[in-house]
This record gives C-alpha cells, sequence and structure tokens, in this order.
C-alpha cells in the first residue's frame, strides 16, 4: 500500500499540480470571502504627505460571477501574459545560435580550459548582475545555462536550477541600481517623509553592501550548484558523438570572426542610441525620466519596450553570421528552418504557460495575496519590537510575504508606510529598512510559483528531462530550497552584522540614524 501511494505520488504530471492549485484557490477565496476576511493598509499622498487608508477584501471566485469571470477572461489573460510572446521570439535568436553551430563554438572557446566550479561562478554571477535588464533576463538565461551545462557534457538541468536560483535570489541584491529600486525608493521616501518631511535618499545609498552581497550570493549558488545539485540529479545520457571531445576548426574560427565583427557593429550603434547628450543619440531614451535607468526601463521608453526585439535581432546576428562563415546556413531555406528549431517541441510548454497564466491570473483576481501581505504588515507594525528583534521580524515577515506577492514594487507599496516609520523610531534608516526588505523578499524569490517565470524554469526542467516520470512542480521546488535556506541565512546575517558595526552600505548612508 505505501509503494503504491508513493508511485501515485511520484507520477502526478506538473499540469495537473497547477489545476489542483487553481481550483483550491477558487474554493479558498469562496470561504475567506464569506467570513469577511480583509485587512488595511496605508499609502502616502506625495504632495500632502498623509496617509490614505486602503482596504483590501477577498473576492470571492466560487460563485456564479466568479465562474464568468474566468470564463470570459482566461483567453485574454493567456495573450497578454507576456512571458508567452517574450520566450517565443527569444526562443527564435537562441534557436538560430544553436542550430548554427555558434553556441557550442563559443562555449568550448571560453570554457574549455576553466573548472567547472569556474565556469559556474562566471556563469551564477551573470545571472545575478542580469536583474538590471528586468524580468526577461529569465527568458535569456534559463535555456541558455541548459546548453552551456549540455555542451560542457554536463547534465543540463543543473544549468536550468542554477541560473533560475541565481536569477530569482539575486533579484533584488544588484550592485547597479535598477529600475525597480527606483520605484522603491519612491516608496522609501515618501514613508520616510511621513515623520520627517525633508528626508532625501540617494540612488547610490546601498551600492557598498548590495555589492558584498552579490559576491556572497554568487559564491553560496556555486557551492551549491556543485555539492549539492549536480550530485544530487541523475547522470544525463549522452550519445558517442556527443561525448567526442569538440575541436574547433579553422572554418569555425572564422565563423566566430564574422558573428562577432557583426555583433560588435550592431552594438556599437545600439549602444550609441542610449547614451545621452551626444550628437543625434539617445534616440532610444525616455528623457522625461530623472534616474538614466529610469530613462532606460521606463514605461514610455523605446529601449524597454522593443528589449525583447533588440536581444533577440543580436542572438539573431550571432548566429547568421557564424553560419555564413562555416557554411552551416548556405541559403534562405537553411535560415528559416534554423529560426524554428527550439520552437518544434514547445507544445508542451505551451500548455504550461496557459495553466500557469490561469492559476497566476485567478490568485490575482482574489486579492488574497494584498489581504495577506498587509496584515504581515499591519503585525510588524504593531509589533512594538526594536533593534535586531525588529530587523529579524521585518525580515521574516517580507519572507513570507514574498510567496503571495511576487511583485517588489506591490509588496513594498503596502509595506512601507509600515515599516519604514517602525524602523525610524527604533532610530533605524529608510535606507536600511529598504535593505533588509531586498534581502529578505530576493531570499524566497525562487520559491513561489506565482513567480510569473517559474513556469519558465519548470519547463525546461521538464523539456530535459530524460527520467520516465514527469518533472513534479514540488520537485522543482525541491530542488531551490537549499539555495533559498542559505541565502537567506546569509543575508539575515549580513544585515544584521552591518547593523551592529554600523559602517555605510552606501555613499553617506549608514543603518543607524545619526
Amino acid at each position: 500500500m505505501t509503494k503504491l501511494k508513493k508511485k501515485n505520488k511520484s507520477t502526478l504530471h506538473p499540469l495537473m499540480s497547477y489545476v489542483i492549485l487553481t481550483l483550491l484557490i477558487i474554493v479558498i477565496s469562496g470561504i475567506l470571502h464569506v467570513i469577511d476576511v480583509q485587512s488595511t493598509y496605508y499609502t502616502v499622498n506625495s504632495v500632502t504627505l498623509e496617509l490614505n487608508p486602503i482596504t483590501e477584501v477577498v473576492t470571492s471566485l466560487f460563485s456564479l460571477s466568479g465562474i464568468k469571470y474566468i470564463f470570459a477572461n482566461t483567453v485574454s489573460n493567456f495573450a497578454n501574459f507576456t512571458v508567452l510572446s517574450n520566450l517565443i521570439i527569444l526562443l527564435m535568436g537562441i534557436s538560430i545560435m544553436d542550430k548554427s553551430g555558434f553556441l557550442q563554438t563559443a562555449i568550448t572557446l571560453t570554457t574549455k580550459k576553466l573548472k567547472k566550479k569556474t565556469v559556474t561562478f562566471i556563469f551564477v554571477l551573470l545571472c545575478v548582475l542580469s536583474s538590471v535588464f528586468g524580468d526577461l533576463s529569465y527568458l535569456i538565461f534559463i535555456p541558455l545555462g541548459a546548453l552551456l551545462f549540455y555542451y560542457g557534457k554536463r547534465n543540463p538541468q543543473i544549468g536550468i536550477i542554477a541560473s533560475f536560483a541565481a536569477l530569482s535570489l539575486g533579484s533584488g541584491i544588484n550592485m547597479i541600481f535598477t529600475s525597480i529600486d527606483s520605484s522603491l525608493l519612491n516608496n522609501t521616501t515618501l514613508a520616510a517623509q511621513t515623520l520627517n518631511a525633508g528626508y532625501s535618499i540617494s540612488n547610490l545609498s546601498f551600492v557598498i553592501i548590495t555589492t558584498v552581497a552579490v559576491l556572497l550570493v554568487t559564491y553560496i549558488i556555486t557551492i551549491v550548484t556543485e555539492n549539492i545539485i549536480a550530485k544530487k540529479l541523475p547522470k544525463y545520457e549522452f550519445t558517442e558523438s556527443e561525448l567526442e571531445e569538440d575541436i574547433v576548426t579553422k572554418d569555425e574560427q572564422k565563423g566566430m570572426v564574422y558573428a562577432c565583427t557583426s555583433a560588435f557593429i550592431y552594438l556599437i550603434l545600439f549602444i550609441y542610441s542610449i547614451i545621452p547628450g551626444l550628437p543625434l543619440s539617445g534616440a532610444l531614451l525616455d528623457n522625461t525620466q530623472t534616474y538614466y535607468i529610469d530613462k532606460l526601463f521606463s514605461v514610455n521608453s523605446f529601449f524597454s519596450n522593443g528589449f525583447v526585439f533588440i536581444v533577440t535581432i543580436l542572438f539573431i546576428i550571432l548566429g547568421l553570421f557564424y553560419g555564413i562563415g562555416v557554411k552551416t546556413i548556405k541559403n534562405h531555406k537553411d535560415f528559416c528552418d534554423n529560426l524554428g528549431h527550439s520552437l518544434d517541441e514547445i507544445g508542451n510548454m505551451l500548455v504550461m504557460i496557459f495553466l500557469a497564466s490561469l492559476f497566476i491570473s485567478i490568485f490575482n483576481k482574489t486579492n488574497i495575496g494584498n489581504v495577506v501581505v498587509s496584515s504581515i504588515g499591519n503585525l510588524i507594525g504593531n509589533s512594538g519590537f526594536k533593534g535586531l528583534a525588529l530587523i529579524i521580524l521585518v525580515f521574516v515577515g517580507t519572507t513570507i510575504s514574498n510567496i503571495f506577492i511576487p511583485s517588489s514594487t506591490l509588496k513594498w507599496s503596502i509595506l512601507s508606510t509600515s515599516i519604514v516609520p517602525l524602523m525610524m523610531r527604533s532610530e533605524i534608516t529608510p535606507e536600511f529598512a529598504q535593505i533588509i526588505f531586498r534581502f529578505a523578499e530576493t531570499s524566497t524569490m525562487n520559491l513561489t510559483p506565482l513567480l510569473a517565470y517559474f513556469i519558465v524554469y519548470l519547463a525546461f526542467l521538464e523539456k530535459y528531462n530524460q527520467g520516465k516520470e514527469k518533472v513534479r512542480l514540488i520537485d522543482s521546488i525541491r530542488y531551490q530550497l537549499p539555495y533559498a535556506f542559505l541565502v537567506g541565512i546569509t543575508l539575515l546575517t549580513l544585515g544584521i552584522v552591518w547593523y551592529i558595526i554600523n559602517i555605510p552600505i552606501g555613499i553617506s548612508a549608514f543603518p543607524i540614524l545619526t
């Protein structure tokens, strides 16, 4: 009987996991609505600095109107799910790089003389730093991570797991000031000004502590990948031809020259178009913004709106000119066939993305996340904790909140008016409050299926799965647990040590108010 139960559990398809979760959320929303579960938080009026109450209530989808909503909006929600369209476009670029042979040659040239741990460390560091480009990094580095390990004669799933861990756990600690940091900074400043109307925060207020955090997190993810994940996953079965030593021929070297030269010219033109102040430059920027990062990634920025296409064109140029150089692309038919190579077996992935979009849209519609996070904010605000106890409470509360609302800006808009003034009354700076928030949310970002790009991680795990059984949703989370635990402990410890020593976390910013 025990063996039978274990077998049934292990064969639960990941698609059914999302179906079950969706149905569960619908039922829970009905129950919470009946018992009138609600919570209130405050936002700050940017002109008067007055606090405005916002009451969040649970919307029931376990009703006739809820069923109508689901049937009426499922198709449009799926069509507007940006993960789908962006993934398909980027896969075309990655496809031609792979099919033409560019990726195999490039990976061989750059990693052949490096140790496995060194390759992993460099790749993880790139993933962590790529958060400056926003969530689209998931769509670039997860498939590339699989191919990096595949051409390195290792299980591609190691690269998928490591890349997702690095992208998610590194999303809140970039040493470079990102567009998300800018949005959070606005909320932090407004919350601080409710107690001190003249308080201002620099965009360089976090650079020192985040630089240390980036290096620590990169090292931890590398160690977990090599010492735990690589040993836990089964050996990947390669064919004899795939196991042959990769030798870069003269034609392949010529192809790399063609590819790199053409890409260099493209990048020069592109970079010139995002440099402000030069003749005919800055065409892709939104010059109405103050910070440069906002000029790049604001809603009205040509760069932000066209970033997926810009990257895809770069990938196509690399693959096309390499293929011309080595003659793997001889005519337009070869080029067109190569573009669709990675899309040949995308059917199962599309179904997974559809069910994930349904689950996320239904959860967001119920408003359960907002109610939970608002309640956590009230709990922290009414705790009466101070000093280290308050820092730990905020950290733990944020890690839990992140499971229900992965969006940094939405989460902080709810929590900031509770956390920032409370910390200021405890002689803790608003800058350090934002750092603790960022450290905490990034520690569980890899564990929530509500993160839109979690399904991309799960889909690629299944794509490279050689086992007889499907990769379960619980398996994908289980792979991420050691990363989350060790990174969380490290970042909390880093914050506590920094607070005790009270050294600068950035330019003219300290943990403790003076």
